[in-house]
């Protein structure tokens, strides 16, 4: 039997934000009782992503930001900037990252890494908030 919710992560404005502690008082109803199973996150834009990586030094979402412009930098000739500058270079950058991840579920835990978590990647300047579809297996 499954176990589904959508939720909106706060306003964030451009980085790389960690939201592990956001997201796990989001589903902790659905973790109830899951022995084993698998925690799946699905974010509903096309200009922010979700991944997986070092929760412990600040230092390595500023790096990711960082290497994301170096990779994708807004300075090319993008033609679609309906909605400023940072139009599509927030969706390259979008399908890149991935708009979902999976985590395994223990004992009604998820089974993180010692030094994993779940990040936000928002790829607009002005801070937005966003939708997570999760769903637990």
């Amino acid at each position: 039997m499954g176990w589904q919710k959508t939720f909106t992560l706060s306003k964030r404005a451009k980085g790389c934000h960690l939201v592990t502690e956001e997201v796990a008082s989001q589903i902790q109803a659905g973790l109830l009782g899951v022995e084993v199973g698998m925690l799946f996150l699905f974010i509903q834009h096309t200009s922010a992503a979700l991944t997986v990586n070092e929760n412990f030094d600040k230092d390595v979402r500023k790096d990711m930001d960082m290497a994301l412009d170096t990779i994708v930098p807004e300075s090319l000739d993008w033609r679609h900037t309906d909605e400023g500058p940072d139009d599509s270079v927030s969706h390259t950058k979008a399908s890149l990252v991935g708009t979902s991840i999976s985590i395994p579920i223990t004992n009604g835990q998820l089974n993180l890494g010692t030094w994993q978590g779940i990040y936000l990647t928002e790829f607009r300047h002005v801070a937005h908030t966003r939708r997570v579809v999760a769903t637990i297996l």
